[in-house]
């Protein structure tokens, strides 16, 4: 099964010690042949509307910062349950903030 998890951006300041708990929970991950790939995300973007044959752009899709996703993980998994203990992993890591996990159909 495999799931995106998406996370908000926050005010918090990364630091080394951060850096380093990431960098092996990525790490981990990754030899486990559970991580597909991540990545940060450009907080501005676009948003896309679509009415009839009218499709608008416009810049920036969130009212506030704080509703940008800064990041995404994308991930393999065996049930719903290990990846909610993984988005609960990474939430320890980086602290307070906001995560939405996705299941992603192929």
């Amino acid at each position: 099964m495999r799931y995106l998890m998406m996370s908000k951006t926050t005010d918090n300041t990364p630091d080394e010690k951060l850096f380093a708990e990431m960098a092996a929970f990525i790490e981990e991950m990754s030899a486990a042949g559970i991580l597909l790939a991540t990545g940060g995300l450009d907080g501005s973007g676009y948003r896309m509307t679509a009415v009839g044959d009218e499709i608008t752009v416009t810049d920036g899709p969130f009212a506030e910062a704080k509703e940008a996703f800064g990041g995404f993980a994308l991930v393999e998994v065996r049930s719903k349950e290990e990846v909610l203990e993984l988005g609960r992993r990474f939430l320890k890591i980086v602290g307070d903030g906001e995560s939405v996990i996705q299941q992603v159909f192929a």
